[in-house]
């Protein structure tokens, strides 16, 4: 995690790369688990608003999280912590990511839409957020 503003808001950077492979035996248990680990987190770090960015560059599909998982990582969000996001940054967006959260749209609210934002470029974030605070994976930048 990073931080912006006065307020040292909470940056919070999610690389896809690193998500694990779909085929794995036990990838349900494994994201099940990371999904608990990410929300605590989330909860510990955040009392102010905060952002999240997440990095889809250098991510096979095969490690890109499912939608029933993104459904249910949505609704189990406590309510302040949906609130409190100021913006949920997707850099590098597929063709894939684009179409899930387009038929997902009816379902998720208005309030939580409008904060989804798409940036191709790393140099396209870099004019949004202060960098000097986010670390981007080596693979990500090539």
């Amino acid at each position: 995690p990073g931080y912006y503003g006065d307020g040292l808001n909470a940056i919070i950077v999610f690389a896809a790369c690193f998500l694990p492979d779909s085929s794995r035996t036990d990838y349900n248990y494994v994201m099940e688990n990371l999904f608990l680990y990410v929300i605590s987190t989330l909860e510990l770090m955040v009392a102010e608003d905060y952002m999240i960015v997440y990095l889809n560059g250098a991510t096979p599909r095969r490690r890109m999280p499912g939608l029933g998982w993104l459904k249910k990582c949505y609704q189990m969000i406590d309510r302040r912590l949906r609130k409190n996001l100021k913006s949920f940054i997707i850099v590098h967006p597929s063709w894939f990511i684009r179409t899930i959260l387009a038929v997902t749209r009816p379902f998720i609210s208005s309030k939580f839409s409008s904060k989804i934002q798409y940036v191709n470029t790393l140099a396209e974030l870099r004019e949004m957020i202060p960098m000097e605070y986010v670390h981007i994976p080596d693979s990500i930048v090539k």
